[in-house]
């Protein structure tokens, strides 16, 4: 059996620390993949940079395309695809983020009293 003495619990304003640090890269994440986004609609199919705001945003965010006549060539219906696809594992990893410290915290306190 193993008679290693657990570190404590840490304090609640290092809990709330690291949730902020991940919300901010959570933030940051999202920030890239929107940019991300933006460029490849408005270079791939010509959108205006505020369409393709508009696009990239609602397929970031899991809505979907908002007009599908402006994707039209196929360099810009693959773009989309694979956009598509990469935001929605952006949001599960952005969510893991979100949740990761208090996950820890609560796994960590389960640890703690099995001892």
């Amino acid at each position: 059996m193993n008679t290693q003495t657990l570190p404590p619990l840490p304090p609640k304003s290092v809990y709330y620390k690291r949730i902020r640090k991940n919300i901010l890269i959570a933030c940051v994440v999202i920030l890239v993949c929107l940019l991300i986004g933006v460029a490849g609609y408005h270079y791939s199919s010509g959108m205006a940079w505020i369409d393709a705001l508009h696009n990239a945003s609602m397929i970031l965010s899991g809505m979907g395309l908002v007009d599908v006549n402006k994707v039209s060539s196929n360099g810009a219906k693959i773009f989309s695809s694979f956009y598509a696809l990469f935001s929605g594992i952006v949001f599960i990893t952005n969510v893991g983020l979100i949740l990761a410290p208090t996950l820890h915290r609560v796994l960590h306190r389960f640890h703690l009293q099995s001892k």
